[in-house]
């Protein structure tokens, strides 16, 4: 098959999506697949080389806005255009993002989701010309809020439109009103054009079939996977008990309910050499939030025992998840899946993780830790301190956390389930 998947990338951050999309396209690739990957809005950020190579980048983000908000932007020649989308002014342009007012994002978010009929459809278009050039068998999407493509390729490139779903749900219910029903709308409308959705998760799966109003033929579940060739147990575990974060370094990824948990161990007896390794994406939109953390730290007396590891390199990172005891993501909203799972599971560190929506399902499959209910008062406590106090079962779980995401959850496996799904699109054309 040759397959044109298009990725939006971040400019100056690692992303999950961004990281699961360029280990697919690679193991696609390997598979015997000629896929080219496409940039979108920023440039990629990856760990090792991004799978996109030199093919260029389309819908850049300042032209987007600009179009957006002014509309004789969206007359403008194509040598204006260009400038605006040179990647060192893109990633300049990227630290400013979190002063985004809300509004502004809902509209953008909603005139995506109108694709070619929207106020972006001179950027659309040109990236949907290119890519018929290319001759595509299929499109691949990595996310729904690109689902706004699927009406005109469909109807101009007649091709199969294969969407992945990666936690939509959560971004289109923080936009204001009107624009977060316009915008589940338009997602809907344009399902009809879409050939197949591929959730990574059976939990996110039944979400978005629900959300989307789709039939059961309609979504597939293709767990997320990595290439994990690079990833190993260390060869002595950590001078002192650490617990780790390995996420981006937000209130939504429960990185204050993970320092509360922390500051509480530290006051019962047993715990006095336990550390804390936060780790993971930071922004300059993110300060505040990490400001309080700190300064609850600094209450606590605790901030010598603390470790903030931002903005980690593919080396560091596995470093870091070797230096741990057990990993913990107390995400509380609806996680689609969960990488840092994947991640810390082939360190040998095992986790604790509530027992909820996509992670909740991936540590029951995967036997690679602890789960506990949201409900339950200092349910993270005593989850933690399950696994803290007892290194034979840590010891259990990290073997038969390893050997799950090693087999089932690897990067070949991902490509080749989704190299079914693709596939069937395209018999059922």
């Amino acid at each position: 098959m040759k397959i044109v998947h298009l990725t939006p990338g971040t400019g100056n951050f690692h992303c999950g999506s961004c990281h699961r999309d360029n280990h697919l396209v690679k193991a696609l690739r390997q598979l015997g697949h000629d896929v080219i990957m496409v940039p979108l809005y920023l440039p990629l950020v990856t760990d090792g080389a991004a799978a996109s190579g030199d093919t260029p980048m389309f819908v850049g983000g300042i032209n987007l806005f600009l179009q957006q908000k002014l509309p004789w932007f969206r007359k403008t020649p194509r040598w204006l255009d260009k400038l605006l989308d040179a990647p060192a002014l893109l990633k300049a342009a990227v630290k400013r993002a979190h002063m985004t007012s809300a509004k502004d994002l809902g509209e953008m978010t909603l005139a995506s989701l109108q694709g070619t009929l929207g106020p972006q459809a001179k950027e659309w278009q040109r990236l949907l010309t290119w890519v018929q050039d290319e001759h595509p068998d299929l499109i691949s999407l990595s996310n729904g809020l690109l689902n706004g493509l699927a009406p005109t390729i469909q109807r101009d490139l007649g091709v199969p439109v294969v969407c992945s779903l990666q936690g939509e749900d959560s971004f289109l219910d923080a936009l204001p009103e009107p624009y977060r029903a316009q915008s589940w709308q338009a997602m809907r409308d344009n399902s009809s054009a879409v050939a197949q959705y591929v959730a990574t998760s059976l939990w996110y799966a039944r979400q978005m079939q629900a959300r989307l109003q789709l039939g059961d033929d309609k979504i597939s579940c293709v767990p997320n996977g990595l290439d994990l060739s690079a990833y190993a147990p260390a060869a002595q575990p950590p001078a002192q008990p650490t617990i780790g974060f390995l996420a981006r370094l937000i209130a939504g990824k429960g990185l204050g309910d993970l320092v509360s948990a922390y500051i509480a161990l530290k006051q019962r007896p047993g715990h006095e050499t336990l550390q804390l390794a936060l780790g993971g994406t930071m922004t300059d939109g993110d300060q505040p939030f990490i400001k309080q953390q700190q300064q609850k730290l600094v209450e606590a007396g605790l901030t010598d025992s603390v470790r903030w590891c931002p903005n980690l390199s593919a080396e560091e990172k596995i470093q870091f998840l070797q230096s741990l005891t057990v990993l913990s993501v107390p995400a509380t909203y609806g996680e689609a899946f969960g990488l840092y799972v994947l991640e810390a599971l082939a360190c040998g560190v095992p986790v604790v993780e509530p027992d909820h929506a996509g992670v909740g399902e991936l540590v029951r499959a995967t036997g690679g830790g602890v789960v506990y209910d949201l409900a339950t008062p200092d349910g993270l406590v005593l989850g933690l301190e399950s696994l803290l106090g007892n290194a034979d079962l840590r010891q259990q779980l990290a073997t038969a956390g390893r050997d799950c995401v090693l087999t089932k959850y690897s990067a070949a496996a991902m490509a080749q389930c989704y190299a079914t799904v693709c596939q069937q699109a395209l018999q059922a054309r």
